[in-house]
C-alpha cells in the first residue's frame, strides 16, 4: 500500500448489503470508466471483499492505497493505473 499523500477527492461506491461477486464487479465497471491515477473509495459489508479487492488488485494492477476494517464495514481506497 503507497504512503503517498492523497490530494484529490476520491469518488465513492458503497456496496453495503451486496455479497460476492457484485463488489468486485461493479468495482470493476465503476473503474473501467475513470481515467488513470483517479481515486475509488469503496465501502462493503462482505466479509469476503476484504481479501477479494486485495487479490483484485494484485490482479489487475491497480493500487490498494488502503483498506480497513470498522464496524462490521470494509473500506478500500483504490487508485485505478
Amino acid at each position: 500500500m503507497s504512503e503517498e499523500k492523497i490530494t484529490q477527492v476520491p469518488l465513492e461506491l458503497d456496496l453495503s448489503g451486496l455479497n460476492c461477486p457484485l463488489p468486485i464487479l461493479k468495482t470493476k465497471k465503476m473503474l473501467s470508466a475513470l481515467e488513470s491515477g483517479q481515486l475509488i473509495h469503496v465501502t462493503s459489508t462482505d466479509s469476503g471483499s476484504f481479501n477479494d479487492f486485495k487479490y483484485f488488485c494484485e490482479h489487475t494492477g491497480n493500487e490498494m492505497i488502503s483498506r480497513e476494517e470498522r464496524e462490521s464495514k470494509y473500506y478500500f481506497l483504490i487508485k485505478k493505473k
